[in-house]
């Protein structure tokens, strides 16, 4: 079996996916693979994408899933720039002890956590 075309796959799917938020279709150039495997023996391939749409500037990620002949899609709104997407693809979950931590640590806070929080 031939390697998939992400590409393609990315071009055929972008007639058909719209933006959940306003209904505008999807722009490619605002669309970015950015992860994907395959199976080549299966003919089967998944694929993350991330997308911004030019009319209501939301950000979805669609993991898409080729198996055989079906097509299967699920999106998400997301505040995750495609830059951010890109750098948390290989982060593990968060362990136990990490939400422990901040969980305390908001705890013992004194003061206001939303102007904390704000500050860049």
């Amino acid at each position: 079996m031939q390697p998939f075309d992400f590409k393609k796959v990315i071009e055929w799917l972008g007639q058909f996916l719209k933006c959940p938020v306003c209904g505008q279709k999807y722009n490619l150039d605002q669309t970015r693979i950015i992860d994907s495997r395959q199976s080549e023996a299966f003919g089967e391939a998944t694929i993350l994408i991330h997308s911004d749409c030019n009319k209501c500037k939301s950000s979805v990620m669609f993991n898409i899933e080729v198996k055989g002949p079906e097509v299967f899609s699920v999106g998400m709104v997301t505040d995750l720039t495609r830059h951010d997407s890109s750098r948390f693809k290989n982060r593990g979950p968060i362990s136990v002890d990490e939400v422990i931590n901040i969980h305390q640590s908001i705890k013992a806070f004194k003061g206001s956590l939303i102007k904390a929080l704000s500050k860049k």
